[in-house]
Order: C-alpha cells, then sequence, then structure tokens
C-alpha cells in the first residue's frame, strides 16, 4: 500500500507539473492586485467565517504558493472540488487571471528579510499525533514537509499556522471525495485521509494549526477604511 501511495502520488504530481508547465500562462503580481474584488471580502478579513457546509473560518491564503493556488482554483473550476461559492467564483476567472491572482497573494503579506520558519518545528508531537502522522508511513511530512509548511511539490499546500476548522472540513471533503457539494477529488488525499475518523482529523488539524508558517490573512484596506 504504501509503494502504491509513492507511486500514485509521484504520477499525480508529474501530470500536474507538466499541464502546469504546458498550459499556464505567466502571473504578474500587478495585475493580479487589480483582480482581488471577489476575494477580499472573505479573504481580506482576519478571522473570517464561512458557513457552509458548516461554520469555520476560511483559509489564509496570503504567503500561499502560487502553482498551488492555481491548482486550487482549477479544480474548483474543473469540478474537481465542489465547494458552490468557489466553484461559482472560479468559473468566472480566466486561466490569466488564475495566474496573475496565484502570484499576487503568493507574495501578499510577505516580510523581505524575516526570519525563516524553523525546518524543525520545537512544538514536538506527542507519541499519539506522531503515530496518526505517521499512519500512511509518514506520508503527511514526506509531501507537507516536517514542518508543514516546505511542501516537496508547488501543487502541495503549505498548511503550517491555517486555520484548525478549516483544516478540518478540508480534509473531510477528501473523506467525502464523490459528494455533490462538499466533495474535493483527489486520489491522493483521498486514501490518505480516509483511514481517520473525525476526532483524528480534528486532532491532527489542531496541531497543525500550532506550528509556526507563513501563511496569514492580510486586512484589506478598503475593507476596513470605508466611511472613514
Amino acid at each position: 500500500m504504501n509503494k502504491l501511495l509513492t507511486t500514485m502520488f509521484a504520477l499525480a504530481v508529474a501530470s500536474a507539473t507538466t499541464s502546469a508547465l504546458a498550459q499556464s500562462p505567466s502571473g504578474k503580481v500587478e495585475d493580479g492586485a487589480k483582480k482581488t474584488a471577489m476575494c477580499v471580502g472573505c479573504h481580506g478579513i482576519p478571522g473570517y467565517q464561512a458557513s457552509f457546509p458548516e461554520v469555520h473560518k476560511v483559509p489564509k491564503i496570503s504567503g500561499q504558493s502560487a502553482s498551488y493556488i492555481s491548482a486550487a482554483l482549477n479544480a474548483y473550476k474543473t469540478g474537481d472540488r465542489r465547494h458552490p461559492t468557489m466553484r461559482a467564483i472560479a468559473d468566472t476567472l480566466t486561466e490569466q487571471d488564475i495566474a496573475d491572482l496565484a502570484a499576487y497573494y503568493s507574495q501578499h503579506g510577505m516580510v523581505q528579510g524575516a526570519a525563516a520558519v524553523p525546518a524543525d518545528p520545537a512544538n514536538k508531537p506527542g507519541e499519539r499525533l506522531q503515530s496518526l502522522i505517521a499512519r500512511n508511513a509518514d506520508s503527511c511530512t514526506k509531501c507537507h514537509g516536517a514542518n508543514f509548511n516546505t511542501p516537496n511539490d508547488g501543487t502541495v499546500p503549505k498548511l503550517a499556522g491555517q486555520h484548525a476548522d478549516y483544516l478540518y472540513v478540508a480534509l473531510k471533503s477528501y473523506k467525502a471525495s464523490t459528494h455533490a457539494t462538499v466533495g474535493r477529488s483527489n486520489a491522493v488525499m483521498g486514501l490518505q485521509s480516509k483511514p481517520y475518523t473525525p476526532a483524528e482529523l480534528r486532532e491532527l488539524s489542531r496541531y497543525i494549526a500550532s506550528l509556526p508558517g507563513e501563511l496569514k490573512t492580510v486586512p484589506e484596506p478598503r475593507l476596513h477604511t470605508a466611511g472613514k
């Protein structure tokens, strides 16, 4: 099973990378900054909560890798991710829009000269948590990095410091891969998430959220200065 997971992941990454290189346009930060109108209402408000499929904070996307943001938006556009709101937004975006937004958010809020995230987090998982992380032959850290902030491929997201309730909802979506409105179709993540109980996924999510990372929500000035 472990060899199968490794092979499937390698094939998925190779396919995604080849497709991205062959088809994706180059993104421009300055153009992406002009296209965030549909993003900032949720992702530009610290602690903003969504209500579907349950109440949870919307994910931090500033500082995420451009290739992952592109992959995620394209997954909503193709229906591999089925969240109705995000699908509706992604459907309005061109490939150039996606590339520009990805370029913009990948550097959004990043501070020049900021201290690097530790490669080996000081907040070590306890024995039980370590057993959960290693359940699938350390696949969590093999893909997302020992600190959950250094993915082994651009299409794999940074997770450290992400909202725990969002991580929990996302992991459940991979378990419910065929669900019409909340499912996420991803062969690797489907296999990774399904052996865990909801309680175990929640425990993992809380630990990952506690780790230092580069992800953040950057307050959007135009949302906080209106009426002043």
